[in-house]
C-alpha cells in the first residue's frame, strides 16, 4: 500500500523529526474576531440590515406615572432596547477590600444630570439609532422620538395614555407572558396614505424603528406582539397601541388546549373513562367561536397544537401601553435645527396654533435637552 506524505506533516527538515513549521491553518486574532462579532451583532444574519436599536430616557423631573410609562415603552421596544438604562460617563478605580490602595477595578461612574450629548456619545459604539425621549414641560407631557447622530426629531403632545398595568387591571384574563419580549413587535402602520410631508418622513422613521423581517424566512413562532400606530384623519391624532399574538387551533376544545400545552395528566378521579373528560356535557362548547375573517392557515408549524396541517384562529390582546398622540413640531437636526413643522400656511387659525405650540414646548424642552445643569434633578436613569 502506497504511503502518502503530507508535506505539512513530521519529518522533511522540520529539524529532529519534530514537527515542522510548514503552512499550517491561519487562526484569526482574538481581538479581530471580537470586533467582527460585534459587527455581526448589529446586523439582522437573514436579511443582512442593520438591527436598530434604541434609548428610552427622560429629560427634566417627571411624575411617578410618566416614569412608568417611560418603562412600558422601553419594554416595547425589547430586546433592542436598555430596559434599566445607565449611561456610563468615567472610568474611576475602586479601593481593594484588602488593602488601602487603589487598585485597577474600573468602575462605571454617572453624574447626576447626564445632558443629550452623553447619550449620543454612547449611542455611536452601542449601535443605537434611535431616542425616544420624555419630558413634562408646564404639566404637559411631550414625546420626542429622534434619529442619531443628526435627526430628524419629532416632537409629539401625549393627549392621553394608559400603562400597561391599568389596561391589565381592566382585563379578565390579562396575558403577557414574559418570552413575547425577546423578540421585536411587527410594526403596522394605518392611515398615513397620501399624507406628504412631515408624515412621509414620520412613517420612514417609524418603519425603521424595528428590525424588518423577511416574509419568506421568518419563524412564526416568533412574532408574537404588534405595535399598531393609526392615524386618525379627523382628529389629527396618532393612536399608538401595542398587542400581543396568540394562535389557537380551530375547532380545539379549551380542556385539549390546556392538556396538550401543560403536559400533565389531568383529574379524573370522579370519570369513568378517559373519553368522559372530552366528551363531558359543558365541554364541548368551550372552543372559541371560529371567525373566518381571523383564521389563516399557517405556513409552518409553530408548536404542538398550530400545525400547518390545520388552520388556527388569530387572537390579539392589548398589553399596552396605550398612547393618543399629536404632532406639534418636527426638528431637522437631533432636537435643534432648523423647525420643519409647523409651517406657515394659508389659514390664520392653523399659523396661530402652530406658533403656540412652538413657543410652549421650545423653551423648556430645549432648556432640558442642552449642556445646562440647572436642574439638580434628572430621572432618566433608574
Amino acid at each position: 500500500m502506497a504511503r502518502v506524505h503530507n508535506k505539512n506533516g513530521r519529518g522533511g527538515g522540520g529539524g529532529g523529526g519534530g514537527k515542522g513549521k510548514g503552512k499550517g491553518k491561519w487562526k484569526m486574532p482574538a481581538s479581530v474576531a471580537r470586533k467582527q462579532q460585534a459587527a455581526m451583532a448589529n446586523v439582522d444574519q437573514v436579511t443582512g440590515v442593520k438591527i436598530p436599536k434604541s434609548f428610552v430616557f427622560s429629560r427634566g423631573k417627571l411624575p411617578s406615572t410618566l416614569r412608568h410609562l417611560q418603562q412600558d415603552l422601553r419594554k416595547v421596544m425589547l430586546p433592542y432596547t436598555a430596559l434599566n438604562l445607565k449611561v456610563p460617563i468615567s472610568f474611576t478605580t475602586s479601593p481593594s477590600p484588602s488593602s488601602s490602595q487603589h487598585q485597577s477595578n474600573p468602575l462605571f461612574e454617572e453624574k447626576k444630570r447626564n445632558n443629550l450629548k452623553d447619550f449620543v456619545n454612547v449611542s455611536g459604539p452601542l449601535g443605537v439609532s434611535h431616542f425616544f425621549i420624555l419630558t413634562n414641560p408646564k404639566s404637559s407631557p411631550h414625546l420626542r422620538m429622534a434619529k442619531t447622530p443628526q435627526g430628524p426629531t419629532y416632537t409629539f403632545q401625549i393627549k392621553e395614555y394608559a400603562l400597561a398595568a391599568d389596561i391589565a387591571n381592566s382585563q379578565k384574563r390579562p396575558r403577557c407572558p414574559p418570552e413575547i419580549f425577546k423578540n421585536s413587535p411587527l410594526t403596522v402602520l394605518s392611515g398615513f396614505g397620501g399624507l406628504g410631508e412631515p408624515f412621509e418622513s414620520l412613517v420612514e422613521y417609524l418603519r425603521h424603528m424595528t428590525p424588518t423581517i423577511d416574509p419568506v424566512t421568518v419563524k412564526l413562532s416568533t412574532c408574537q406582539r404588534i405595535l399598531l400606530i393609526q392615524f386618525d384623519r379627523e382628529k389629527e391624532i396618532i393612536n399608538f397601541r401595542h398587542y400581543s399574538i396568540k394562535l389557537q387551533p380551530v375547532g380545539v376544545t379549551r380542556k385539549i388546549r390546556k392538556l396538550m400545552q401543560n403536559n400533565q395528566v389531568p383529574d379524573l378521579r370522579d370519570l369513568n373513562d378517559v373519553s368522559d373528560y372530552v366528551t363531558k356535557a359543558g365541554y364541548g362548547s368551550e372552543s372559541e367561536v371560529d371567525d373566518e375573517a381571523a383564521t389563516v392557515s399557517l405556513a409552518s408549524d409553530v408548536d404542538k397544537l398550530n400545525r400547518a396541517s390545520r388552520k388556527s384562529a388569530i387572537r390579539l390582546q392589548e398589553i399596552g401601553p396605550r398612547m393618543k398622540l399629536h404632532l406639534v413640531k418636527v426638528e431637522a437636526g437631533l432636537c435643534s435645527g432648523d423647525v420643519l413643522y409647523p409651517q406657515p400656511v394659508g389659514k390664520e387659525g392653523v399659523g396661530k396654533k402652530g406658533k403656540e405650540v412652538e413657543e410652549e414646548t421650545e423653551g423648556q424642552e430645549d432648556e432640558d435637552l442642552m449642556e445646562s445643569d440647572d436642574d439638580p434633578e434628572d430621572e432618566s436613569e433608574e
